[in-house]
């Protein structure tokens, strides 16, 4: 089953999934699979956090499959540095996972964006 992280312009605990979790509980049936969700309190927020540059990492390292921070910040045509601080960033926000062998791979097969007009 592939793996999504769902991007959401919101609270940080959202409100519709504690309603269906709650919903389904209260009918018998079993509760869904949880979601994961990684929230940003404003839009602002989430494009400082989620930039076009870690947005073009984040492509290229889930085509290439698991690399070292030096290979990515090549095949990027990067400076190391910025390469290595974005990288932890994706990794704080869980969206790039270290293997046992010290590369790094994205970990989600896709990442769904929720952005919502008003309340």
């Amino acid at each position: 089953m592939p793996k999504t992280l769902y991007v959401r312009v919101s609270a940080q605990a959202d409100a519709l999934d504690r309603f269906e979790a709650a919903w389904h509980l209260a009918s018998g049936r079993a509760a869904p699979a949880p979601l994961a969700v990684l929230s940003f309190a404003d839009l602002p927020l989430l494009m400082k956090h989620l930039t076009p540059a870690r947005w073009e990492l984040l492509k290229q390292l889930k085509a290439a499959g698991p690399l070292t921070i030096l290979a990515l910040a090549k095949q990027l045509q990067r400076d190391y540095k910025n390469v290595h601080t974005d990288v932890s960033r994706l990794i704080e926000l869980e969206l790039i996972a270290r293997t046992e062998s010290s590369l790094v791979r994205v970990a989600w097969d896709a990442v769904r964006a929720e952005l919502r007009l008003g309340a």
